[in-house]
């Protein structure tokens, strides 16, 4: 059964932190690329962050580079993303994506699998 769930959204101060969590089933999970993207209201999708099968290749979007780290834990099946110095403009909805290969990349065209999304909100 495929299943992504995310989890680890709020509401939080600007300069904050929160760490969102995925959790995959193995058939999702295992020996594919993992995705965030996120949606802001009125916009289109955004890739954020992806990180490789191995977890030794990770790519951020220019915007966070620095304030998040994407992870994963294999023998967990899941995937994180850490969210320091948080911004209003990051106040969106964050879902994870298991990418068609090992590897990943920016394309939405490439994720396969797609969880229903958390909501994070950065107040000013």
């Amino acid at each position: 059964q495929v299943q992504l769930v995310e989890s680890g959204g709020g509401l939080v101060q600007a300069g904050g932190s929160l760490r969102l969590s995925c959790a995959a089933s193995r058939r999702t999970f295992s020996g594919k690329g993992m995705g965030w993207f996120r949606q802001a209201p009125g916009k289109e999708r955004q890739f954020v962050a992806r990180v490789s099968w191995s977890g030794g290749s990770t790519d951020y979007v220019d915007s966070v580079y620095g304030r998040f780290t994407i992870s994963r834990d294999n023998a967990k099946n899941t995937v994180y993303l850490q969210m320091n110095s948080l911004k209003p403009e990051d106040t969106a909805i964050y879902s994870c994506a298991a990418a068609t290969s090992p590897y990943g990349n920016r394309r939405t065209v490439d994720y396969a699998y797609w969880g229903q999304g958390t909501q994070v909100t950065v107040s000013s």
